[in-house]
């Protein structure tokens, strides 16, 4: 199948240039071959209309599993592995860019950037931002995954990885795969058993921000952090 202007995606490429394809004619040209009854560009069409609520184009498919993808018809598992390697590069670009030169001086900042990366998940999971003396961001890390408990988060590597990158702040973000961001009596013991060793290190902890579903809960907000 052409595009509306009788050209392959491919052909397009060459004498346009990638920023005037669409995203189905550039999800073609990854996908590169279609089936005897659909071309690249439709099986392009099949895939981009699973992308899910509310993210569009290639980002609304970070969610989409592999069996889903592998439903469609001319989709096996290399190209369905492909599409995923894909979504999470465009993830992967979307959050760096969002990084450049972002400030970290409000509680519905760090949630609106990790919102759509966490909210989604089945499991629990632990980052850490650190920050330097105006806000902004130094670096991110997982400290973990599947469960909060203290025993499970190592006070060693929040404060190795500050002091690696000269952090003066950093922050915690949690997501509660329930959808409701009350913090919980563990959130809270955690919390303070970091924010007590932070103290001791001079490296504070600002806030402890917990993800829920299109809602968070910041712990200073709160009044749980002075």
């Amino acid at each position: 199948m052409k595009t509306q202007a009788g050209e392959l995606p491919y052909e397009k490429f060459l004498k346009h240039g990638p920023e005037q394809l669409t995203q189905q004619e550039l999800l073609a040209i990854i996908l590169r071959t279609g089936t005897k009854e659909k071309s690249a560009l439709t099986l392009a069409g099949e895939v981009l209309a699973l992308a899910r609520y509310p993210r569009e184009g290639l980002l609304g498919l970070y969610d989409v599993t592999l069996d889903e993808l592998m439903q469609i018809k001319g989709i096996g598992l290399v190209k369905a592995v492909k599409l995923k390697c894909l979504t999470e590069l465009s993830m992967r670009i979307s959050r760096a860019s969002a990084k450049e030169g972002l400030v970290f001086n409000s509680p519905h900042l760090v949630a609106q950037y990790f919102m759509e990366s966490m909210r989604h998940r089945e499991t629990e999971c632990v980052m850490m931002v650190s920050l330097d003396g105006k806000g902004r961001m130094l670096a991110e890390k997982k400290l973990s995954d599947g469960s909060v408990r203290m025993s499970l988060i190592s006070p060693r590597e929040i404060f190795i990885g500050a002091l690696r990158v000269k952090a003066l702040n950093f922050l915690l973000v949690l997501n509660h795969p329930s959808g409701d961001p009350t913090p919980s009596r563990m959130d809270r013991e955690l919390t303070k058993s970091v924010s007590e060793l932070g103290a001791m290190m001079d490296i504070l902890l600002v806030d402890h921000i917990i993800i829920g579903d299109n809602r968070y809960a910041s712990f200073r907000e709160l009044g749980y952090l002075e």
